[in-house]
């Protein structure tokens, strides 16, 4: 189990990349189609830092970068490496051992890009895989086979040591079987931590136009349970340790970015579409590549103040999501609420019926638990 940083203020830091080569079926994210040459590298690059001088990050230790998207390896390593140095020069400190991921997808990565990224930085990849069968590769509108997903993630591996892959199950006709294979053949390329989430069909999606129509096929969600259940037992076996309900990795290799969010702590969000949060305050840029272009230093859309019920709420939502669980004392000196006030019944309940765990000043929802874990945490709100 990771352990929090004991660094003052401590702070991710993500930069959305709006752009990929096709915009998935099922994606929600802040995102848009375009070709290769037309991506705006430098100005992009350009546009980030303006913004990075205008939002608060002096007093706080950056503990991690993220790189999303869209799909930001697309993105010139130079320019991106413009970012990561402005970024990694605006904060006080740093954590030792700083960990930069890169997103990428098998058609937009190779070993000499994964090189170049290393050469400015970045030090952890994860590669959308997304699945290792032709078919449904297709049923997902990805631009890459099995073969040349395997390809590109053991190319990758041969120049950076620290590769995720991304899977995903829940679709129609695919059984725990199916998937059991999946993942050993991922698994075979050295990949030191994989996300394994099922399928969600987002209201704004193609996916969820054609869901409304009574055209898309969906799994049944007894078959998705089994495949969740068969997962775990996969990866227990190959010694990964299932650490968050979609995320599963070798010993000392949970992502640290995501551990950061899941935590609660504040994390700085840069570029068109992407969200921050910082001392209780979120915002949202404005999602378009070119009304961000144009005013990057005021390119925010939305912001609220949450409250620190609110706050608790959602550290409630997050860390539980996880084998940490979360800490009562971190969340009391984040929100001035100890998190067990009023909810002393409910967790008394849940306890008893082994949903709940409470030791050494901490709460966790055990593994077993995990395929009920929306219903307990509505008991808590």
């Amino acid at each position: 189990m990771g352990q929090p940083t004991n660094h003052r203020n401590p702070t991710s830091a993500y930069v959305h990349f709006p752009w990929c080569l096709k915009k998935c079926p099922y994606c929600d994210f802040a995102s848009g189609a375009v070709r290769r040459e037309q991506v705006a590298h430098e100005a992009y690059a350009g546009a980030i830092l303006t913004e990075l001088e205008a939002r608060p990050t002096r007093d706080r230790t950056l503990v991690s970068v993220f790189f999303g998207g869209g799909t930001p390896s697309l993105w010139d390593p130079a320019a991106l490496g413009r970012v990561l140095a402005a970024i990694r020069g605006a904060f006080d400190r740093e954590v030792d051992d700083l960990e930069v991921t890169v997103e990428c997808n098998p058609t937009s990565i190779d070993a000499r890009r994964a090189a170049a990224l290393r050469e400015v930085g970045v030090n952890r990849l994860s590669i959308g895989v997304q699945s290792l069968d032709d078919e449904r590769l297709r049923f997902l509108g990805r631009l890459h086979d099995a073969d040349g997903a395997l390809r590109a993630v053991r190319g990758v591996a041969e120049v950076m040591d620290r590769v995720s892959g991304d899977l995903m199950f829940g679709m129609p006709g695919q059984t725990a079987d199916d998937f059991a294979d999946e993942i050993d053949r991922l698994l075979d390329t050295g990949v030191e931590h994989v996300s394994a989430y099922s399928l969600t069909i987002e209201p704004e999606t193609q996916f969820g136009a054609l869901h409304r129509k009574g055209k898309l096929p969906l799994a049944l969600e007894d078959d998705v349970a089994d495949t969740f259940e068969r997962a775990r037992e996969v990866f227990a076996a190959a010694g990964f340790t299932h650490y968050e309900v979609s995320n599963y990795a070798r010993p000392g290799a949970a992502a640290r970015h995501n551990r950061h969010y899941w935590r609660g702590e504040d994390y700085l969000g840069l570029g068109a579409g992407a969200v921050g949060a910082l001392d209780g305050r979120r915002y949202k840029n404005d999602p378009r590549p070119e009304g961000y272009l144009a005013t990057p230093a005021a390119a925010e859309v939305f912001e609220e103040r949450l409250t620190a019920t609110e706050r608790v709420q959602e550290a409630l939502m997050l860390g539980l999501r996880t084998d940490e669980g979360i800490a009562f004392g971190p969340v009391e000196r984040r929100t001035g609420l100890d998190p067990r006030r009023g909810r002393e019944d409910v967790i008394a309940k849940r306890a008893a019926s082994g949903d709940l765990v409470v030791r050494d000043e901490r709460m966790i929802v055990p593994h077993a638990r995990w395929l009920a874990l929306d219903s307990i945490v509505a008991d808590l709100f």
